[in-house]
């Protein structure tokens, strides 16, 4: 059987596990043929391949290539300063009200060009590619304008093509109340006017609003949620981050990909999400950062089988954070998942809550070759070390970049 190139000699997390775990193979093989798994499994159950390239693995483990589902990686500004006051005493409040917060981003990303952008961007996305990143979503959400909400997709999809990375660009023009405007006028032209504007320019795959007490209401989450399948738009949702405003339920009752944070989700909610197939996705970086206190019911998650994802949310002000790896820690220590529901949740799950679980996220005959190999003994290893990066290659669409 002939294939572009063979890896093997290598222990596999093939995340095709009917039970959930990693589905891991010792002495393993993976075969792709332009850019797919032509096969992956056994060494001695494999047939007999004439390979282009082969590529001995040295007992390495590989994974799916690591997926982040959440990140705000397309802004401009720098809000250390920010965090310098908060640690002296400066509540939230009083940073927003002297024009910091996520005004200050908005500012500076109005401010900067597509080509600053860019430049601003890189770095962040280059450290995360570093540690294994094959799949990143980036939302906007930093522009609250049309122009400038165009801007960052724009930006975001450009990144896919300065590096060999898939981009998942989601609009999240609702994520704050403008300057000068009213929640409920601004949230009408967010549907009115940005949403089938984004959609006919094909800027964005999916929806995403904050629903929150300090953002917009569940009502205004039902309008964004018909505008977007309107135009047909996936939906997600940030909620219950603050408080249970009972966003995740809605979301999930509308069919949305994912809910995103959802520390204060109760019962009812978790329910809707297990009858609707509804991603959660968990950020730990934003739980540690702003120091909060309320555990999302991972649990009550487990127990019904919601399916689980991490991700780093990398943003400006509640979670400056770049590293998969650190995450899958965090979501370990913070919120006692397991070792294999860590790295699912960077791989299968993650894929998940993105909509794209047909293709990529699992080491499966016919998927996408995006490919992780790891110099660990163990995938433990993946989330028990701090501050380390075994990562020995990273591939995307069967080639080594």
């Amino acid at each position: 059987m002939r294939c572009d190139t063979l890896w093997h000699n290598a222990n596999l997390m093939t995340l095709d596990d009917a039970s959930g775990g990693l589905g891991s193979i010792r002495d393993g093989v993976v075969a792709a043929r332009d850019g797919r798994i032509l096969h992956v499994g056994p060494a001695a159950d494999a047939p007999a391949f004439d390979a282009d390239n082969r590529v001995d693995c040295n007992g390495r483990w590989i994974s799916p290539g690591l997926i982040d589902c959440h990140t705000h990686l397309v802004y401009a500004g720098n809000r250390a300063g920010e965090f310098e006051q908060r640690l002296q005493g400066v509540t939230y409040a009083q940073i927003a009200k002297a024009g910091g917060g996520i005004v200050s981003t908005v500012s500076a990303t109005r401010t900067a060009d597509d080509a600053a952008l860019i430049e601003a961007s890189l770095p962040r996305l280059d450290a995360m590619l570093a540690e294994g990143i094959t799949t990143i979503e980036i939302k906007s959400g930093y522009g609250l304008t049309l122009a400038d909400e165009r801007k960052q997709l724009r930006v975001a999809r450009e990144l896919g093509v300065l590096r060999k990375v898939e981009i998942a660009p989601t609009f999240l023009g609702a994520h704050a109340v403008p300057p000068g405007y009213e929640a409920q006028a601004y949230i009408n032209e967010v549907c009115a006017v940005m949403i089938p504007a984004i959609a006919a320019e094909g800027l964005a795959d999916a929806v995403d609003i904050f629903c929150e007490n300090i953002a917009f209401s569940p009502a205004q989450a039902q309008q964004v949620f018909d505008a977007a399948k309107q135009h047909g738009l996936a939906i997600k949702i940030h909620a219950e981050q603050l408080s249970n405003q009972h966003g995740a339920e809605l979301a999930a009752h509308n069919g949305a990909l994912s809910a995103d944070h959802i520390e204060h989700l109760d019962e009812a909610g978790i329910a809707a999400m297990r009858a609707s197939g509804t991603v959660a996705v968990l950020l730990p970086g934003a739980y540690y950062f702003t120091r909060e206190t309320v555990l999302p019911p991972i649990q009550g998650l487990r127990d019904a089988g919601v399916p689980m994802a991490l991700a780093t949310d990398s943003n400006p002000g509640t979670s400056p954070l770049t590293s998969p790896l650190l995450t899958m820690n965090m979501g370990a220590t913070l919120f006692r998942m397991t070792v294999a529901e860590c790295i699912a949740g960077f791989t299968r799950e993650a894929a998940r809550a993105l909509g794209r679980g047909n293709r990529i996220g699992k080491l499966m005959n016919g998927m996408d070759c995006d490919l992780a190999i790891w110099n660990i003994e163990a995938p433990a290893d993946l989330v028990y070390r701090i501050g380390f990066n075994p990562l020995h290659a990273r591939v995307w669409r069967g080639q080594t970049v």
